[in-house]
C-alpha cells in the first residue's frame, strides 16, 4: 500500500506563491507517477501537473509556466510549487501515485492523500 499526506496549502493573495508538499510511504517501488490534482466548488477534479519516475513532467494548459512539479527520492516528497497564483486556481489540490501495468498497459491508482485547501484571493 501507498499512503500519501500533504501539506502546505492556504490563504494567499493573487499574484502570490505557494509550495505543497506530498509525503509519500509504504510500497514506493510500485509508484510509477505522482501528480497532484485540484478541485474546485461545483467542479470535477483536474489533473494539474504530474512526474513520471523517470522524470517526464506534463502539466494542464492553465499552470504552464507558473507551477512546477518535483520530487526529492530522498525524503520522498513531492513538490508543486504554485507561482503568480491566480483567483481561479483555488480549490483544494490532491496528491495521487499510479502505477502503471505493461501487461495490460493501463495506469491504475495507487493512492490518494486527504487533499489540502489552497485559497487565493484578496
Amino acid at each position: 500500500q501507498v499512503q500519501l499526506v500533504e501539506s502546505g496549502g492556504g490563504l494567499v493573495q493573487p499574484g502570490g506563491s505557494l509550495r505543497l508538499s506530498c509525503a509519500v510511504s509504504g510500497s514506493i517501488l510500485s509508484i510509477n507517477a505522482m501528480g497532484w490534482y485540484r478541485q474546485a466548488p461545483g467542479k470535477g477534479r483536474e489533473l494539474v501537473a504530474a512526474i513520471r519516475s523517470e522524470g517526464i513532467t506534463n502539466y494542464t494548459e492553465s499552470v504552464k509556466g507558473r507551477f512546477t512539479i518535483s520530487r526529492d527520492n530522498a525524503k520522498n516528497t513531492v513538490y508543486l510549487q504554485m507561482n503568480s497564483l491566480k483567483p481561479e486556481d483555488t480549490a483544494v489540490y490532491y496528491c495521487h501515485a499510479a502505477t502503471f501495468s505493461s501487461s495490460s498497459r493501463a495506469w491504475y491508482d495507487l493512492a490518494w492523500g486527504q487533499g489540502t485547501q489552497v485559497t487565493v484571493s484578496s
